[in-house]
């Protein structure tokens, strides 16, 4: 059985082989994990910053990140891992260059804000694990439809619009599906008592 699929002309490697890469210290891990992965990362940061310049350098950033986790790290799922570098570092880029700004990643902080306790950093509270694991938890919870909604929003900062045309619904169905989840995950944290 093939581990590597062909797609359009050429070859995209199995992830476990791009890794085998990182650990040899082979500089195509890099070349072929951006083939493999470098337009989802793009989208990733670019939806974070609105700026194709700052996304491609945070997407080379990751790289370099990834060739200093690999070794000791052996990611299973090199996509995930690389996504969740990615959105780190441009989180990162995006604060510090609209410290006296509003809007964007604050603004969808401040929507989940309502459901986590006051005094509480959502991204702080994501980043220790705790918040991470109880989402997880709840979002098992949900049908596929809102996983796949809150997803879209508060991880990968979609828009609304956005989000109605690849669910198919209308955005006032995805602002009320949004608007409860956040009410249930309110509820949610508190009779657990996680804060």
């Amino acid at each position: 059985m093939p581990t590597d699929r062909e797609v359009g002309t050429g070859y995209i490697m199995d992830d476990s082989k791009i890794v085998d890469l990182f650990f040899d210290r082979d500089e195509r891990a890099i070349s072929e994990s951006d083939r493999k992965y470098g337009r989802m990362l793009s989208s990733i940061s670019f939806s974070l910053l609105g700026s194709s310049e700052d996304a491609e350098e945070c997407v080379n950033d990751t790289y370099l990140d990834a060739w200093g986790a690999i070794p000791p790290a052996r990611p299973l799922h090199l996509g995930a891992f690389l996504s969740k570098i990615v959105r780190r570092i441009s989180i990162d880029r995006y604060r510090h260059k609209h410290r006296e700004k509003r809007g964007g990643i604050e603004e969808l902080c401040e929507e989940l804000s309502d459901a986590i306790p006051s005094g509480v950093s959502v991204y702080d509270e994501y980043e220790n694990g705790r918040l991470k694991d109880a989402l997880n938890e709840f979002l098992s919870l949900q049908d596929k439809e809102k996983r796949v909604v809150f997803v879209l929003r508060y991880f990968y900062l979609k828009p609304v619009g956005e989000i109605a045309i690849r669910v198919g619904a209308s955005e006032s169905k995805v602002k009320t599906m949004l608007h409860r989840m956040r009410e249930s995950l309110k509820t949610f944290l508190e009779r657990r008592d996680l804060f």
